[in-house]
């Protein structure tokens, strides 16, 4: 009986995936259900189902990113994931950047429930698209196959891996500065007693990380990944030890612009080099893995970040930051160099 009723639950699970197709059709549906959630909440002035509107879109989110940064290398050439990440990542920029001033713009003329209305619409839009994307099934079958193993063996994997661990760790680097963005510019503008100073830093960052992503792929043709890696880490410690000044407005015009440019180049590189190095068959749970470790490590940032700036300022916590990221570099960088990893990985 018991065995009947598995093979009747497991025929019907089955029937399902076969219609959803995809992590990434069920992360869209996700969104749609989510949307749902808000216009219940907007009817019924209900925070509760407010609630579950960001929580749902949390979980969508959650499930969206890491199926689309495993598809990635399954539609292009080797050669060409630097760009495509690169452009992802920009387009991901400009969409927030263009979303935000339309939000703006609509609710100076209309209800917000019509915000909510035009989003639903994309969404369903996004899930038909994505019902349309093919993957070629044949020669990712045994990928398939094997990514039902358990989320337990991304560790071990991680550690066979030298240089994915290496670029995992290095990740922490950039967060640092951005886990504190926020807090950071509203005290540099409270420094200088202006605010105009905080819309200029959020500028030259915001343009700065657009074209790194978009001379991505210039500079990557004349330097090796992994020099590539290691140099851009170097560069974004710098700039965190650049905050030292930051009460001169030029350096920290400075310090936010390369910052920005620096990244922009960054997270597509680390990018790449997870995609080629960690095996296809962890993809999937290596990226949610990745992800989980981020959305930990920011929060442990901004928290970190609130009592140093009320406890040693802004110098001391740029001089913070800035040692634990050269320390970081220097000592992955002389590791890499010491087991050849760099030279056998790339």
């Amino acid at each position: 009986m018991n065995r009947e009723f598995n093979l009747i639950i497991t025929i019907y699970f089955v029937r399902i995936y076969k219609v959803l197709t995809s992590v990434v059709q069920m992360a869209s549906i996700g969104r749609i259900v989510s949307v749902l959630f808000m216009f219940i909440a907007l009817y019924t002035n209900s925070v509760v189902w407010m609630i579950l509107f960001l929580i749902t879109l949390q979980i969508a989110a959650a499930f969206y990113m890491p199926a689309l940064q495993s598809i990635i290398p399954m539609i292009a050439k080797e050669q060409d994931l630097i760009t495509l990440n690169a452009w992802q990542m920009n387009a991901r920029t400009i969409s927030r950047i263009i979303g935000t001033a339309a939000a703006g713009f609509m609710l100076s003329f209309f209800e917000l429930k019509w915000l909510y209305i035009i989003s639903f619409i994309v969404y369903i839009v996004m899930f038909v698209i994505t019902s349309l994307l093919q993957l070629d099934e044949v020669t990712n079958a045994t990928v398939t196959n094997k990514e039902k193993g358990n989320f337990k063996e991304v560790l071990p994997m991680v550690k066979e891996h030298p240089m994915v661990l290496m670029t995992l760790v290095l990740m922490l680097i950039p967060t640092l500065f951005l886990g504190s963005f926020n807090l950071v510019i509203m005290k540099i503008s409270e420094m200088h007693q202006s605010t105009t100073i905080s819309g200029l830093l959020y500028t030259v960052e915001g343009i700065g990380f657009m074209l790194g992503a978009a001379g991505l792929k210039i500079i990557a043709d004349r330097v090796q990944m992994g020099t590539l890696l290691f140099t851009l880490a170097f560069i974004i410690g710098s700039m965190e030890l650049l905050l030292l000044l930051a009460d001169i407005k030029l350096f920290a015009l400075v310090a936010f612009g390369v910052f920005g440019f620096t990244v922009g180049c960054f997270f597509p590189t680390t990018m790449v080099i997870f995609q080629k190095q960690v095996p296809k068959q962890f993809h999937g749970r290596f990226f949610s893995f990745r992800n989980m470790i981020d959305s930990v490590v920011f929060q442990v940032v901004l928290l970190s970040t609130g009592m140093m700036l009320d406890v040693i300022g802004l110098s001391g916590m740029g001089l913070v930051f800035g040692i634990i990221s050269l320390s970081l570099t220097t000592t992955f960088l002389f590791y890499s160099k010491k087991k050849k990893v760099v030279m056998h990985a790339l």
